[in-house]
């Protein structure tokens, strides 16, 4: 009986992290993150799908998502340089993630008085900076995550940070749908108003992101690394040339050479299969989602069949699978879990293939779209978790910039041919196709699994 009330008591310690103030605005900052993103992606496809845009040119446009793969390049910026009166006033951290968040709202406006059907080109420019505003928005969210809790807390961070990200992109997939559907007068016939209005609340909505930014605290400056000692004493012994020079040298090497020596200064050779891993875990999910929507639209489910399965079902699944992965990984590490998400996640690519098969039918779209959101949910949150515990805090920004940019460079230049694939060997062939892309990451997780092991049996006296 004592142990049954002892292991109760654990349970219930493990859930309560939660609640804790940090677990709680990460959730609001999570829905702020994960708005963005799919407005470019999965809900303008099928906009641009019902604009009549061929599935190739859909394809290719999901390449703008690229700016999430070179995020790395001015995150060194991000992660150290102050902004003109918003650092003075807000802090470094708060400053740059109020000024994505501007930049996101905004371009969502663009977004949204424009039709595809007429000008392709102003549409991609838009969505080109909301994706950019979107990667840097994620830079700081990442480094806040990390620099604002302890390592015990990462996993609930992550899980609720996952929450509020995947909410968000059920409101701007499922909400955008729904949205659009109330304002369409004839469902057969393409009308740019209704996806005016539904980006237009989507731009509304990032005001929950710039309300937490302007409520939160500023987290402490992390401390600098021993590396960054060599850069002071290079400065010190260059004192005699032009200043700009010393500074600015300076300041690339602590920024930027810094963070990335770093990584590789603690895991050697490991570096090398840990950015395997990273670049290949999700590919699976990237390749397919880009022609989710198209084949909905495809095998002739409306707006609204859509709109409700992902808003009640799809809702329900993510949210039970991020909060499982995150007390999972509490109870039982975060390796086996980002194992089983990835499995998880691998599979579920297989429902779409049958769902192909089986054809315009809503209880399968159900299940199917339930058991992809519970696998997502899972995966994201184990790998979010996994993300955070190879990063130093001192140079948070940079490096988890690093390592989200490896995990969607590949698996989004991938994406670009997505259309021409299915347009080549039909849509059960291609979501089969993409099941099996996840079989390299498992045997990378498992590879990596076993190393981590071994080293921390070399340290243990």
């Amino acid at each position: 009986m004592t142990d049954q009330k002892t292991r109760s008591n654990n349970w219930r310690q493990t859930l309560s992290i939660y609640l804790h103030r940090r677990a709680i605005t990460l959730f609001f900052l999570g829905f702020s993150a994960g708005l963005p993103i799919l407005l470019v992606f999965s809900s303008l496809s099928f906009w641009m799908r019902e604009a009549d845009v061929s599935r190739s040119t859909i394809g290719f446009f999901s390449w703008i998502g690229l700016a999430y793969g070179f995020k790395w390049v001015w995150s060194p910026l991000v992660d150290r340089m102050p902004l003109p009166l918003l650092s003075t006033f807000l802090g470094r951290r708060r400053a740059w993630l109020l000024l994505s968040q501007v930049v996101i709202t905004g371009s969502l406006v663009g977004m949204a008085i424009t039709d595809p059907a007429l000008d392709l080109w102003t549409m991609a420019l838009f969505a080109v900076m909301v994706a950019f505003g979107s990667a840097t928005q994620d830079i700081v969210i990442d480094a806040y995550r990390i620099e604002s809790a302890d390592k015990n807390l990462q996993a609930a961070l992550a899980a609720t940070y996952m929450v509020g990200y995947r909410l968000a992109m059920i409101l701007a997939t499922a909400g955008v749908l729904s949205i659009a559907a109330w304002f369409t007068v004839n469902e057969g016939t393409y009308d740019q108003y209704p996806w005016r209005m539904a980006y237009l609340i989507m731009a509304c909505c990032m005001g929950v992101g710039i309300i937490t930014t302007l409520m939160i605290n500023e987290p402490a400056e992390p401390p600098r690394q021993e590396l960054e000692l060599r850069a002071k004493q290079w400065m010190a012994d260059n004192a005699h040339l032009p200043g700009f020079i010393v500074h600015t040298a300076g300041w690339l090497y602590g920024a930027v050479i810094c963070p990335f020596m770093d990584f590789l200064i603690r895991y050697r050779w490991h570096a090398l299969l840990i950015l395997g891993l990273i670049s290949t875990y999700r590919i699976c999910d990237v390749v397919m989602g880009i022609m989710a929507n198209p084949f909905y639209v495809d095998l002739g489910y409306t707006k609204q069949e859509v709109a409700a399965i992902s808003k009640v079902y799809g809702v329900i699944m993510t949210l039970v699978g991020a909060a499982i992965g995150g007390v999972l990984m509490v109870r039982f590490g975060v390796m086996k879990i980002l194992f089983t998400g990835g499995l998880l996640a691998a599979v579920s690519n297989l429902l779409f293939a049958f769902l192909a098969g089986v054809g315009h039918d809503i209880a399968w779209l159900t299940v199917v779209i339930s058991l992809d959101n519970l696998a997502g949910g899972v995966a994201t949150a184990a790998f979010i978790a996994y993300l955070s515990s190879l990063t130093n805090v001192s140079y948070s920004a940079t490096q988890y910039a690093l390592f989200s940019s490896v995990m969607a460079l590949f698996p989004k230049f991938l994406a670009g041919f997505s259309g021409v694939l299915v347009d080549s060997i039909g849509y059960a062939s291609f979501f089969t196709a993409t099941a099996l892309m996840g079989i390299p990451s498992l045997v990378l997780i498992l590879l990596a699994w076993k190393l981590k092991v071994a080293s921390a049996d070399e340290r243990k006296p």
